[in-house]
């Protein structure tokens, strides 16, 4: 069956894709440096604090987490990665978007005009619901659709 969220809308956009989970909260910096420095051609996940997403391809999916942590370089990290074309195609956060990662998403969306679809406020049961491999369902109304 079908799981239904209703989140606030902070980057909108209609979209479909496959979830990466993390349960606790995504350091950008530990994540997606190494790739970026690399110039590598996808995003494998280099945080080895982070056992959910230790070791995933993260380029192009659908990142469902609480919020983002770690370092205030956590916003230009995001913000080149996306630039690369290396970028999560939308972020889904339980809680409120924090600066770190709106810092990165927001630029991304007003220079680059490369948009990453954000939804906040989805609530813990989001994160309860999703696994990783799931088909998420976005639409710009910020109503998240985890389809079984």
């Amino acid at each position: 069956m079908n799981k239904v969220f209703k989140g606030r809308v902070v980057l909108p956009g209609n979209t479909t894709g496959e979830a990466v989970v993390s349960r606790q909260g995504l350091n950008i910096l530990a994540s997606y440096q190494k790739s970026a420095l690399k110039k590598a051609k996808r995003v494998i996940c280099a945080d080895q604090n982070n056992p959910d997403l230790y070791k995933k391809d993260l380029t192009g999916k659908i990142i469902c987490l609480p919020q983002t942590i770690g370092s205030t370089t956590g916003g230009m990290v995001l913000e080149t990665v996306i630039q690369m074309g290396l970028g999560p195609k939308a972020m889904l956060f339980a809680e409120h978007v924090d600066s770190l990662a709106a810092a990165g998403l927001i630029l991304s969306d007003v220079w680059l005009k490369n948009r990453v679809i954000t939804i906040d406020q989805l609530g813990p049961e989001f994160l309860d619901a999703v696994q990783d491999g799931q088909t998420i369902e976005i639409k710009e109304d910020g109503t998240v659709l985890i389809c079984s």
